[in-house]
């Protein structure tokens, strides 16, 4: 495995990559780690560094970079819903670089999972031979609100020591009024604006568009992932979208939002890497 720096060319800004590659010849997907932020190419406790090490490791070229504005590119402050021409600049750079590389596999956690749904719906990109999505953000405040009254309220109506509290007088009507403006907001999860689509059904109809392979993983002890599973089972944009025969859908229990325990983050790049090989390549290079 070695890595060098790409210069990336984007909107007369220079994007900082990393390309880490095979030491023989790689696999003709290539496979491009987008960043979601605030973040940069090496992630949290050095995710993304040693993801794309692994995949070169096991004949994958694999690119992290900057996007404008992140790290060490220069540019104006955007996010996730901005970057598409950061990506077609990335995806140009490393096919120009490499040749033998004839698509990639767009692989993103977070924002970065929704900045490249976004893409996907926008560009429609035939160079795309995948999309990886790690616990995708779909933040609304009615999803936030959803999330919490399942995951946390209702946990709570459950204990008996909360009604005991009750009955004291401990809980506070701020507490009261939480949970009311909660329950509001939490109705209007999944209900699109008539006037405009929301981003997050431009990423139900970037995945509903793509024909390729899709690789969905949630962790456990998420509320990210648990927001968005939430979302799409009462969205009626993603109806049917995470039953699709072109996804994959694994659920990690005991992983955070990052992976951050040996573990989680050994089971994340198992996962990708056989997915990789048995959905993305093409018959000939397999």
């Amino acid at each position: 495995m070695n890595e060098s720096v790409l210069s990336i060319a984007c909107g007369g800004e220079p994007l900082v990559g990393i390309l880490a590659e095979p030491d023989g010849t790689p696999a003709d997907v290539g496979v491009l780690i987008i960043v979601g932020g605030p973040q940069y190419r090496v992630g949290s406790h050095r995710q993304f560094t040693l993801l794309a090490r692994n995949l070169a490791g096991n004949g994958f070229a694999a690119l992290r970079f900057d996007y404008r504005s992140m790290g060490d590119s220069p540019g104006e402050t955007r996010d996730f819903l901005d970057v598409g021409t950061d990506i077609a600049a990335a995806i140009d750079a490393l096919l120009a670089a490499r040749p033998a590389l004839r698509r990639v596999v767009l692989w993103g956690l977070c924002d970065a999972a929704s900045a490249s749904l976004l893409y996907l719906d926008a560009t429609h990109d035939p160079r795309v031979a995948g999309v990886a999505l790690l616990n995708p953000w779909v933040r609304s405040a009615a999803t936030l609100a959803q999330t919490h009254v399942k995951h946390y309220y209702w946990r709570r109506l459950r204990q008996p020591e909360f009604w005991l509290k009750l009955l004291r007088g401990g809980v506070g009507l701020a507490a009261l009024r939480g949970l009311g403006s909660n329950l509001r907001l939490a109705r209007g999860a999944g209900q699109a604006k008539a006037d405009s689509r929301s981003f997050q059904d431009r990423m139900a109809a970037g995945l509903r568009g793509f024909a390729g392979p899709a690789l969905l993983i949630l962790s456990g002890d998420d509320y990210t992932a648990r927001e968005f599973a939430g979302h799409a089972r009462t969205s009626t944009a993603w109806l049917g979208l995470l039953t699709r025969p072109t996804l994959d859908l694994h659920e990690l229990p005991t992983a955070d939002h990052t992976f951050s325990m040996t573990a989680d983050h050994g089971a994340l790049c198992r996962i990708c890497l056989d997915w990789m090989r048995t959905r993305c390549l093409t018959a000939e290079s397999r």
